[in-house]
């Protein structure tokens, strides 16, 4: 070594330097760009390693050939290697920046932290004070339900009663009855509740006094998979209606967009269903009480996950939470997409005359010089355009039914954008667009681990639109109306037939491998609607419908006798008289004027019910009135009601 320096300082200075300051920049240059490399885990590996090798002997030879030839005064052949050795610089620090800016990208669609906010939420014309009754829930995990409520009561020093529930919409139910007098919500939710007919204008009817926010680690980060994208798996992509740009996504989310899809990437074969928000189902996290499905939101991700799994027997891997305004970036980032904007059924849109156009609010919800119009057709729309699209409910008889069958052909027509990237620029606009209003427990490494197979879909045939063969579902429902006690009201929901739904999971698990496929031996369709063979689950019907309690008022005895012997329902009879809270004088004698359960009420849990019958003896004024005078008014709910199609994913 001494030998070599002694060597080297006898050279030209200018050469020995070069020589000095040249393999020093190669080096550092070479280990941030290794470094980079490794992050690639999965893509391309003979090549990256071939690459490392090559760079890396290049660099030996460079330190060994550089100074033969300065101590030999073959100066061009040294000059001519710096050269070259130097030309490999800008591309160790290029691809370095590029890998390490798109790794970062990747990265933050995990958001290890969020911002979690508790509110204290009272009737707008209510005035707060130390007797004021307070409610908040009771589970000790519940961030902020429970957690930061508990800690917003030390900071306020607020002494008022505590009044413990297990459920959000009970709370939120006694709150509007003012059986008590505040309650603690997420600080999201006004968007969370107003989904329900009953709280849309809840951010009017209440008022927040008092706020507690702070930063957490992210409750959703603890939901893990360790499969890999290369296998089968099943993602439930979820939407977060908000009106800012990015998503700050606690635990409480609005829940009216579930969708599960299956992907098999040997075959790239998926199948998309969406569970409507009104499917009425057993709550996971509530001890399967049964309420609407986007009711499990309110308690968190890991609650919709554990209600959609027990429901359709499909395992679910990964969860992307995405916010609606990122539809905006996205699709314009893709150059647009292409749709068929359905025809409105109603001319008025929340009293915006459409003229017969499709209108909307735009993402900012501002209607007036705002609202996005479209002609129904096929069209090519922008950003704004497909978010009016994915939200609009109100123009269409099928209502939120249409709305998912609309969000479903805008993720189609977004996939197939996706084999329009060809440049590294196109890629980036599409990390940036989404990657701030996007979360999801997909690892870093496990979205790496989808890159040979998105290099297959990307690659495929251009002239092709079949990227991905995605199969179609119909979920068979039909009206649900059902009572709630704790809120003395009654709620329009759906239900499912179990036919359709086995059909649908069964074609999600066999695209999982899960199950094997295997041809249909028998089916029931229904002959109001045409049956298609190659949708799933679409008029496939049986004897599943949920039953609820029937409005036996102005029925008679012989009636509500066997009503209860077809059902398995134990009946008794209470005569009453006109001093009793159970009389009706409406009701002729002998008829039934009350029943201990209310109309509507699911009988699952049901055993027994007692009917009270106008005593005949009773001195009553209507009693003139024949069983046809009696109006179908009481007993409209044992009509049948039409079934209702809900339609799953198109092909691509």
């Amino acid at each position: 070594m001494n030998i070599f320096l002694k060597k080297l300082k006898k050279c030209p200075k200018k050469y020995s330097l070069t020589y000095i300051i040249t393999s020093m920049i190669y080096l550092i240059s070479l280990v941030l760009f290794i470094y980079s490399l490794s992050k690639l885990s999965g893509i391309e590996t003979i090549i990256r390693i071939i690459a490392i090798i090559f760079f890396i002997i290049w660099f030996f030879i460079y330190l060994l050939t550089s100074p033969l030839s300065l101590f030999t005064k073959k100066n061009k052949t040294f000059i001519a290697i710096t050269i070259i050795s130097l030309l490999f610089v800008p591309i160790f620090i290029g691809s370095s920046y590029v890998i390490n800016t798109f790794y970062a990208e990747l990265t933050n669609f995990t958001k290890s932290h969020l911002t979690y906010t508790t509110n204290l939420v009272t009737l707008k014309d209510y005035e707060f004070t130390s007797s004021s009754k307070i409610g908040m829930i009771s589970d000790n995990n519940d961030i902020e339900g429970n957690i930061l409520a508990k800690k917003l009561i030390e900071k306020e020093s607020l002494t008022n009663e505590i009044v413990n529930y297990d459920d959000y919409y009970l709370m939120l139910a006694d709150l509007y009855n003012q059986k008590i007098d505040a309650i603690f919500l997420s600080g999201n939710y006004v968007v969370l509740f107003s989904s329900e007919k009953t709280y849309e204008n809840i951010a009017k009817e209440t008022k927040v006094i008092y706020e507690y926010s702070e930063e957490m680690e992210n409750q959703d980060y603890k939901i893990k998979s360790d499969k890999k994208l290369t296998e089968p798996f099943t993602v439930l992509l979820m939407g977060v209606d908000s009106e800012k740009d990015g998503l700050n996504a606690n635990q409480a989310f609005n829940g009216d967009t579930l969708m599960m899809v299956t992907f098999n990437p040997n075959t790239l074969t998926a199948t998309m269903f969406s569970m409507p928000r009104d499917m009425y189902v057993p709550i996971a996290c509530r001890n399967g009480a049964l309420a609407k499905v986007n009711s499990s939101a309110a308690y968190g991700t890991s609650c919709v996950i554990d209600t959609l799994e027990d429901i359709t027997n499909v395992p679910i891997d990964y969860y992307v939470k995405m916010n609606f305004k990122g539809v905006v970036d996205l699709v314009d980032a893709v150059g647009g997409i292409t749709v068929n904007i359905e025809e409105p059924y109603f001319r008025y849109n929340h009293g915006i005359d459409c003229g017969g156009k499709f209108c909307e609010q735009n993402s900012n919800r501002e209607y007036g010089s705002e609202t996005i119009y479209l002609d129904p057709g096929i069209q090519k729309i922008n950003g704004e355009e497909a978010l009016a699209y994915a939200r609009c409910r109100a123009l269409y008889i099928e209502s939120d039914l249409a709305r998912n069958r609309h969000q479903q052909e805008i993720v189609e027509a977004t996939a197939k954008e996706f084999k329009n990237i060809r440049s590294i620029d196109d890629f980036k606009k599409i990390l940036d667009a989404i990657s701030k209003n996007m979360d999801t427990n997909i690892t870093t490494d496990q979205m790496l681990s989808f890159y040979e197979v998105a290099k297959d879909i990307i690659f495929k045939d251009s002239d092709s639109d079949e990227l991905i063969s995605i199969k179609k579902t119909y979920l068979q429902s039909y009206n649900l109306p059902v009572y709630l006690p704790g809120s003395n009201t009654t709620t329009s929901a759906l239900g499912y037939y179990k036919a359709s739904l086995d059909a649908i999971t069964k074609a999600m698990r066999v695209n999982l491998e899960l199950e094997e496929a295997e041809m249909p031996k028998s089916f029931s369709i229904s002959y109001n609607e045409e049956y298609t063979t190659n949708v799933i689950g679409k008029g496939l019907v049986d004897n599943s419908k949920v039953q609820t309690m029937p409005n036996m008022v102005g029925k008679t005895v012989s009636e509500a006798t066997n009503w209860g012997a077809n059902n398995n329902i134990v009946v008794s009879f209470e005569y009453v008289d006109s001093n009793s809270a159970y009389y009706n004088p409406n009701i002729q004698p002998g008829l039934i004027s009350n029943q201990s359960i209310h109309s509507n009420t699911i009988l699952t849990n049901v055993s027994s019910v007692t009917f009270y019958i106008n005593n005949a003896s009773t001195n009553n004024e209507n009693s003139s009135l024949n069983e046809e005078d009696l109006t179908d008014e009481e007993t409209d709910n044992n009509e049948e009601i039409p079934e209702i199609e809900i339609p799953g994913g198109p092909t691509l």
